[in-house]
């Protein structure tokens, strides 16, 4: 994420080895987790343009968050990381889940507007995030939208029952689950929240999203086999 503005300003390849935690893009893209595969790839030279997306100017692949899911990324710390591995997201959920707040938020994506009372608001761009977890049951990170969610406030029992849905990306299945997409979305929040970007604290609301479609050439094993990806997308 750091680099990724310079990417695209200067519309650099991207050659990906997936030595991270989570590695959700290289998951999108559908890039194995062996290293020497991975440089396979980048020496077959398949090369695919891919979205981007931005909150107040602060550019993202995967995903990015508000509530909830900050205080996960907190507690997954380095330490909990090289102990547990991709667990650590998981374990570090159920810990924030137990001092879950909640805060007003209003939404405007897709020409729909809604407000509620949320413990979390999450906006994508790419496929997955959290160590495999779908961000919407057909998003992709070259359909040119955004998706965004907000888990509504509830009783714990309530929200237990929402997770089975979000963990398959299904969250238009899931009941008071808000879904919205679009090419743009505004996140407005009563107080200051925290924006978490690629699972780094980057910037705060009153939030501003958008797409940069096809911002980011990468290298790609087969642009119709990866999750993240449609098909016959492929750029020579």
């Amino acid at each position: 994420n750091m680099v990724l503005g310079a990417l695209i300003e200067h519309d650099i390849p991207l050659g990906i080895l997936p030595l991270g935690t989570a590695n959700d893009l290289a998951r999108t893209l559908g890039i194995p987790a062996d290293p020497l595969a991975a440089c396979d790839i980048i020496a077959q030279g398949h090369r695919c343009a891919i979205d981007v997306g931005e909150v107040n100017g602060f550019p993202f692949f995967n995903v990015a968050h508000i509530g909830l899911a900050v205080e996960v990324a907190r507690r997954s710390d380095g330490e909990l990381k090289q102990r547990l591995g991709a667990l650590a997201y998981p374990y570090a959920a159920w810990r924030a889940f137990r001092t879950r707040k909640t805060f007003s938020v209003a939404l405007e994506c897709g020409g729909q507007s809604r407000s509620l009372r949320a413990v979390q608001v999450s906006v994508g761009n790419g496929r997955f995030y959290g160590g495999g977890i779908p961000i919407a049951e057909d998003a992709a990170i070259d359909d040119g939208r955004l998706d965004l969610y907000a888990i509504p406030a509830s009783k714990a029992s309530r929200l237990m029952a929402m997770i089975p849905a979000l963990r398959r990306g299904r969250v238009k299945q899931a009941r008071d689950v808000v879904t919205l997409a679009g090419e743009q979305a505004d996140v407005r929040t009563r107080r200051p929240k925290t924006v978490s970007v690629d699972g780094e604290e980057m910037t705060r609301t009153p939030a501003h999203f958008r797409v940069l479609p096809g911002a980011l050439t990468v290298y790609v094993p087969d642009p119709d086999r990866a999750q993240g990806l449609r098909a016959g997308d492929e750029t020579e």
